[in-house]
């Protein structure tokens, strides 16, 4: 025959609240965590990934600009229309 100690009933109804208790105190603890770092990068100045994808997206259409630009003007540097840079104008003195 096996009998309930009330003991035994309260350490292991302790333990279970004590259980519960520290699961609360981790959530709480993550969240605190979360909201520092969140305010820590925030304070950092970063960019978010969509500035940076659309960032990356004009330099590489830039690039490729500027390849075409250098394909026309090695083009027209062989077929003789040498291409120059204007002149730069003279500067008046300043009285």
């Amino acid at each position: 025959m096996q009998t309930r100690s009330p003991i035994f009933d309260d350490i292991a109804d302790i333990m279970t609240s004590a259980a519960g208790a520290a699961a609360g105190v981790g959530e709480e603890m993550k969240a605190v965590f979360r909201t520092q770092a969140d305010r820590f990068i925030a304070d950092m100045d970063l960019v978010s990934r969509e500035e940076f994808e659309a960032v990356k997206a004009l330099t590489q259409k830039l690039h490729e600009d500027n390849q075409a630009l250098r394909t026309e003007i090695d083009a027209l540097n062989k077929a003789g229309k040498k291409t120059t840079a204007p002149k730069p104008r003279a500067r008046k003195p300043k009285a």
